[in-house]
């Protein structure tokens, strides 16, 4: 996801879940409120040291010097904005986050698969899925072609097998002791149980 509020419009009331059992998270840089406060607040603080001096000049002269221990933001709301695009910060679980530089994928040793490297590796869906010819591949009509089925009635799985040159009509009625709703497994045993 790239911003938190993606997660909390999609699964509503279950974002909050989903996010707690994520063990790493890996933040790449963005503007969004509500994830830098997160992610800010999740970086936790760094304890600094402060130094003040100070002269007061008058009749007499007086030297002061104050030491505080304070507590800063390890990465503000502001400073995780602006960070440098070539910087990531990863979390895992039971560590302390890491501030590192994004890894360059152009160094892998599989980039050349990549469609950045390489135009003819593009997938196109479209000619893979009007080409039927390579999805069903040396099938004669002649064939006969069988789909395991979970009868709904009785809760046992069916062989069901039409020809090949079956129409779509002829293959939904030999598919119809499917249920497409039913949320029973092999064992006949509901989702629930």
């Amino acid at each position: 996801m790239q911003a938190k509020s993606q997660l909390k419009a999609i699964y509503k009331d279950n974002a909050d879940t989903i996010e707690g059992n994520c063990d790493t998270m890996l933040f790449l840089g963005g503007k969004e409120k509500s994830t830098l406060k997160e992610i800010s607040e999740s970086l936790g603080k760094e304890t600094i040291d402060s130094f003040n001096t100070s002269t007061n000049r008058g009749q007499s002269e007086s030297y002061g010097m104050n030491y505080q221990k304070l507590g800063k933001e390890l990465k503000s709301q502001d400073e995780l904005a602006i960070m440098d695009g070539g910087k990531c910060i990863l979390q895992l679980r039971g560590v302390r986050p890491f501030f590192s530089d994004k890894y360059d994928i152009t160094r892998h040793k599989n980039y050349s698969e990549l469609l950045d490297a390489n135009p003819k590796k593009k997938f196109d869906i479209q000619s893979f899925v009007s080409d039927r010819s390579g999805m069903v591949s040396n099938i004669s009509p002649k064939d006969q072609i069988s789909q395991w089925v979970i009868d709904k009635s009785s809760s046992a799985l069916k062989e069901v097998t039409y020809p090949a040159d079956a129409t779509e009509r002829e293959n939904a009625e030999a598919e119809a002791v499917y249920d497409a709703d039913s949320e029973t497994d092999i064992d006949g045993d509901t989702a629930d149980s």
